[in-house]
């Protein structure tokens, strides 16, 4: 089963094991519906938690989970991650796809054909940024209409717009 990301564990809140957790996702309002969570360092160790209660605040999550109910059961979750299955995510709108959809795929530029794959996509501050790989090398694209005319999640590819310019 494959586990994706959707919140981290900050630290402990009160006596009680509330948890205060970082959401890393773009709809933090999902920790509102959802009733379970995969609780791990990683996604291999992580094992299922029920939700007890949940709020958002201030731009974070304060949960409250089963099986943690001191501040020390809660301390020792710092650093963890909250998992979810791949059918627990949030559907997105048409033009837009994860990050683990887009990995993999095959890069195609629109004069000069394949290129590469995409091998990661890192985020930052102002945009995406696709790294493809060449076979030779790695390459850097910003994620942006101007560099991406096209992405088919069901064919596979992702098309590029002047890939040379960044060689």
């Amino acid at each position: 089963m494959e586990l994706f990301l959707t919140g981290v564990v900050l630290k402990p809140k009160g006596l009680k094991g509330e948890l205060k957790v970082k959401p890393v996702t773009d709809f933090p309002e999902s920790f509102l519906k959802r009733r379970e969570y995969y609780v791990g360092k990683t996604p291999d160790d992580a094992a299922p938690r029920k939700v007890l209660s949940v709020k958002l605040r201030q731009g974070f999550a304060w949960l409250m989970l089963d099986g943690v109910g001191t501040r020390e059961e809660a301390e020792a979750l710092a650093g963890f991650g909250l998992y979810v299955t791949g059918e627990a995510l949030e559907p997105l709108p048409d033009n837009r796809a994860y990050i683990h959809d887009l990995i993999g795929l095959e890069a195609f530029d629109e004069e000069e054909g394949r290129v590469g794959k995409i091998s990661d996509v890192l985020q930052m501050p102002a945009h995406d940024v696709y790294e493809v790989d060449t076979g030779e090398r790695k390459v850097l694209v910003p994620a942006v209409e101007d560099f991406i005319t096209e992405t088919d999640l069901k064919k596979g590819i992702v098309t590029l717009r002047r890939f040379r310019e960044f060689l």
